[in-house]
């Protein structure tokens, strides 16, 4: 009898201890995710599972725990990693924008492929990306061809408004850009054209209303004339391999390095 009590109780203590260490290996080495959607065809299909690795890039560590599904400030900071990321990682991200502002919503995740890191100046030329620092493929090459060929009768999104979502920067998924990715300590000009590429960032990292004036070529701050801007945070574009069905940075614009999970180490197909 003693010998059975003695085991419950090893039991009783192991259990909380055990699963203790599962959700620290989870925080700080890896984590699981389910593919909702299409948009990363053929390379992952919806239903597919995908293993997360964090210690490459350095996990991502809370400083509080104050969640919104409304959106909140994101306070964190990111252990030491392997490597930086790279073009054509896949990685999995918390989705930033919400209510045409940046925001964290802790379970609101994508999973796209890396299309340009920060420094990068990026172009979709005829539907396929061009990125200046990297001349050789970025995602599929042949879902872009398709794309590419595709009737502007079939392929609605070819003239559909997108980011910037301003009227004097007329870009379409089939052709945009170039469009400078931010890097952290970067200081750039501002005009009209940078306010409305990178308006939401201005925001976020002032935390002022950016208004512009295509007319005068000035833009403000919170009342106030901007004419340069040092950022504050690295930025990357994300797209998924599935051009013609990808909700991805062509359509919504950047993200911060702060709401990246990790990347994609293993994939499985639960079917």
């Amino acid at each position: 009898m003693k010998k059975v009590l003695r085991y419950v109780v090893i039991g009783v203590i192991s259990l909380p201890l055990l699963y203790g260490l599962w959700l620290l290996l989870r925080a700080f080495l890896f984590d699981f995710f389910c593919i909702p959607t299409c948009s990363m065809y053929p390379t992952l299909k919806p239903g597919d599972e995908v293993i997360v690795n964090k210690l490459l890039m350095g996990a991502r560590i809370y400083k509080d725990f104050h969640f919104d599904r409304k959106g909140v400030e994101l306070e964190s900071w990111r252990t030491k990693g392997i490597r930086p990321l790279r073009h054509n990682d896949i990685v999995v991200f918390n989705f930033p924008h919400h209510d045409w502002k940046i925001s964290f919503v802790i379970n609101h995740v994508y999973c796209k492929r890396v299309i340009a890191l920060p420094g990068d100046s990026i172009s979709i030329v005829d539907g396929f990306y061009r990125n200046n620092h990297y001349e050789e493929v970025l995602g599929l090459e042949e879902e872009q061809a398709k794309y590419a060929r595709l009737p502007e009768s079939e392929c609605w999104k070819k003239e559909v408004q997108m980011y910037p979502f301003d009227e004097h920067v007329r870009w379409t998924p089939y052709n945009m850009g170039p469009m400078y990715v931010p890097r952290k300590g970067d200081v750039i000009r501002i005009t009209p054209l940078e306010a409305a590429l990178y308006g939401f960032i201005l925001e976020w990292e002032l935390g002022q209303e950016i208004t512009r004036d295509w007319d005068t070529g000035e833009v403000s701050a919170g009342g106030h004339l901007l004419t340069r801007h040092r950022f504050k945070h690295d930025y990357y574009f994300m797209a998924g391999d599935n051009v013609l069905d990808s909700d991805d940075s062509r359509f919504w614009g950047l993200v911060p390095e702060e709401y990246i999970v990790g990347v994609v180490d293993y994939q499985f197909s639960t079917r």
